[in-house]
């Protein structure tokens, strides 16, 4: 990496907690991600990683909770009105449901469901989770000014404004 330049880079990724089959991958029919390296837009031990890669690498990672998500808070659980709760969606325990926050949307894990309200847990659903990644680089390029000013990547596997 140039000195002074940010970098994008686009990888596919698969992720699993360790010792479980994958949970998330990018290779079934997905795009890859871009991600503006520097930027905090991912997790701090895959930023890392990716920071001196090269295109057609192709690694594993074990990446710890400390620098995934985060330890597991279990203070972090809630009782919300079920008017708040997307009507198309089961609710049940163990579903994850992203949730309309003043942080903007969350995704949270239903704990417990009421006749009227929904115990959930705020916790990310890999936060306490060690997690391995098999990450393949496509593509490595200079970050234009418009994506260091905004903060992330543009484009395909970015944002879009």
């Amino acid at each position: 990496m140039s000195a002074g330049t940010q970098q994008v880079v686009r990888f596919h990724y698969s992720v699993a907690e360790v010792g479980k089959p994958a949970m998330e991958s990018s290779r079934e029919g997905g795009e890859p991600i871009a991600a503006l390296i520097g930027a905090g837009n991912i997790i701090p031990g895959l930023e890392k990683a990716l920071a001196d890669k090269k295109v057609g690498d192709r690694f594993e990672l074990l990446v710890t909770a400390a620098e995934a998500y985060g330890p597991r808070n279990e203070a972090l659980t809630q009782r919300v009105p079920k008017k708040y709760f997307p009507t198309q969606v089961a609710l049940r325990p163990g579903v994850t449901v992203m949730l309309q926050t003043q942080q903007g949307p969350r995704p949270v894990t239903v704990v417990k469901v009421g006749m009227s309200v929904v115990d959930v847990d705020l916790n990310h659903p890999m936060a306490g989770k060690d997690l391995n990644f098999d990450i393949e680089i496509v593509e490595v390029r200079d970050a234009s000014e418009e994506e260091i000013a905004h903060g992330h990547a543009h484009g395909t596997g970015g944002h879009h404004h």
